[in-house]
């Protein structure tokens, strides 16, 4: 078996939920046709109208920006296939449930350029002004190795890592909790630099190890923007290979999305041919100004046009803030101890700078050296990561010239994206000096900085500690059977609820919970031999903290 996203808190096969023949369930035949709201139409909101359209319902999506939300990939003026993924841009292959609808769409992928990867052919490592050429983690000083070696230690005298890993390649749920249920008590309260700090691997070490750590990090890059949140998060990172044989989409991500809006799978109730765009007139609609519940018991949505329509049900997908900061959503449709979660919910700020570049020049030997002009690079100055994109000799190929997280991409919030590129040669050009990176740009360049976007507020959840009790609230949201009448109905999903932000599976995961939800909520049931996530969850429910 492979690894996969199996748990750790919930170990349920999602994958096999949705590759059963007896499909995902079914719903009173009077329940057909039922127009049921999807607020947002990013990879969580997709996925749920595409399965709710299977189960013979009638999704109608509202999108308040891009449809796509933050698998976006931007192309370049001038080209058709010539992309900056500016939101997720990179896959691990342990996502199933993301890769199910890749594979049912046909879409391809290849290894991520990621540091020390045979994909990015090379790495520069500069710290302090020193500079490391490398192509894998041998070519590196000891140091480098001391530290991997002092993190994988952590690990196992931590999380009794080999044993929990197994499990989950196993899927042996059982064995799954046993393991990480105490290691919530333990971890829950506690930072990631206070699982590395504590560590009796890093306290042989000094605190230069502990630097490099933070700058260089494991498998992507840096992780010291991490090191304020909860080790939990860390820990489902590296348990559930997140941070491991990462993919790129190509052709752009975005094509998920898209696809499954003009896909058509078969469905109850609908005729051959039914599409989700077909559902929707073409068309999402705009923003969504408010929900509040009807005196009846359904759910109105009011969009920013002043449109009114009532729902049985309506999937939320949106960032948590949003429903406070820009939907004016009526208290009662939440417990106040869920509102407490989704207000504390804690959104982390990342940038990103793209260019266009004649060619992957890079790959040009340096003539004193031998090596390539460029390298993927890694650094503490403000680039941060530094990603190059190959699209074949004498095309136009893209450099990510920084990808940068928290404090990094504050630093260039109120820049142009003509300074930003400004600022990331300024700062290649003392780790490359005498590469001409600027001659070689062609177009404009792109960038992103989503906690300037008023649709998003932040790029994704970072989990402080102690904010285990608020994601077991919001995640479990799906089983609303012992709520009152007046919060059901109403479903949350997406990457910010799942026990994984930032990853596309806790999107998909998360969305295909809250389809359990509508489908029980409307009567129905999952179909004979294939239980869904909500009849599991009374046996496999995350762990409940006093």
């Amino acid at each position: 078996m492979t690894l996969t996203a199996f748990g750790p808190d919930f170990p349920f096969a999602y994958d096999d939920w949705l590759r059963h023949p007896a499909g995902l369930g079914s719903l009173p035949p009077e329940r057909h046709g039922s127009s049921i709201a999807i607020i947002g139409a990013g990879a969580a909101g997709i996925v749920a109208a595409y399965e709710l359209m299977r189960l013979g319902l009638r999704p109608i999506l509202y999108e308040a920006g891009r449809f796509g939300g933050r698998l976006r990939s931007e192309v370049f003026e001038g080209t058709t296939d010539v992309i900056a993924e500016l939101g997720g841009m990179r896959f691990p292959a342990s996502s199933a449930a993301f890769f199910h609808y890749l594979d049912r769409l046909g879409l391809e992928t290849v290894p991520f350029p990621n540091p020390l990867t045979e994909a990015a052919g090379s790495t520069v490592i500069d710290l302090e002004g020193e500079t490391h050429f490398a192509r894998t983690a041998d070519d590196l000083p000891p140091l480098y190795r001391e530290v991997a070696d002092a993190y994988a230690a952590a690990l196992e005298e931590g999380a009794d890592f080999a044993a929990l890993r197994r499990a989950v390649i196993d899927r042996d749920p059982a064995r799954i909790k046993d393991i990480w249920d105490p290691l919530v008590r333990m971890w829950d309260e506690r930072t990631f630099y206070d699982f590395v700090t504590a560590s009796a691997s890093f306290r042989g070490l000094g605190f230069r190890h502990r630097e490099v750590f933070g700058q260089v990090g494991f498998g992507t890059g840096g992780w010291d923007s991490d090191f304020p949140n909860s080790m939990l998060e860390i820990l489902r990172v590296n348990l559930l290979g997140l941070d491991d044989d990462q993919r790129l989409v190509i052709g752009g991500v975005q094509q998920m999305p898209k696809g499954l809006w003009h896909d058509a799978p078969a469905c109850a109730h609908w005729p051959e041919g039914t599409t989700l765009a077909a559902l929707n007139g073409g068309a999402t609609r705009g923003r969504v100004a408010a929900l509040d519940r009807e005196p009846e018991g359904q759910i109105r949505v009011t969009d920013r046009w002043g449109r009114r329509d009532r729902y049985d049900a309506v999937v939320v997908t949106c960032q948590s803030h949003l429903l406070t900061t820009s939907i004016r959503t009526e208290e009662r449709l939440f417990d106040q101890k869920l509102w407490m979660a989704l207000d504390r919910t804690r959104y982390m700020q990342a940038a990103k700078t793209f260019v266009m570049v004649d060619r992957p020049f890079w790959k040009d030997p340096d003539p004193v050296t031998g090596r390539p002009l460029m390298s993927m690079t890694l650094t503490d100055r403000l680039t941060r990561g530094t990603y190059l994109f190959d699209n074949g000799p004498d095309r136009p190929s893209v450099i990510c010239l920084s990808y940068a997280w928290m404090t990094d991409a504050l630093k260039v919030l109120p820049h142009s994206a003509e300074k930003r590129v400004d600022l990331a040669l300024q700062a290649l050009g003392a780790i490359y000096p005498g590469v001409d990176i600027a001659s070689h740009i062609k177009g404009e360049p792109i960038c992103i900085s989503w906690e300037a976007d008023e649709n998003f507020l932040g790029a994704f959840k970072g989990a402080l500690p102690g904010h285990y009790r608020y994601n077991h609230r919001m995640y479990g949201h799906f089983m609303q059977g012992n709520m009152p009448p007046e919060q059901r109905g109403i479903f949350l999903a997406g990457d910010g609820i799942s026990w994984t932000p930032a990853w596309v599976e806790g999107a998909v995961q998360t969305a295909l919970n809250a389809v359990w939800g509508v489908m029980t909520h409307l009567g129905g049931q999952s179909a004979p031999g294939n239980p869904g996530p909500g009849d599991i969850y009374p046996e496999r429910g995350p762990v409940a903290l006093t």
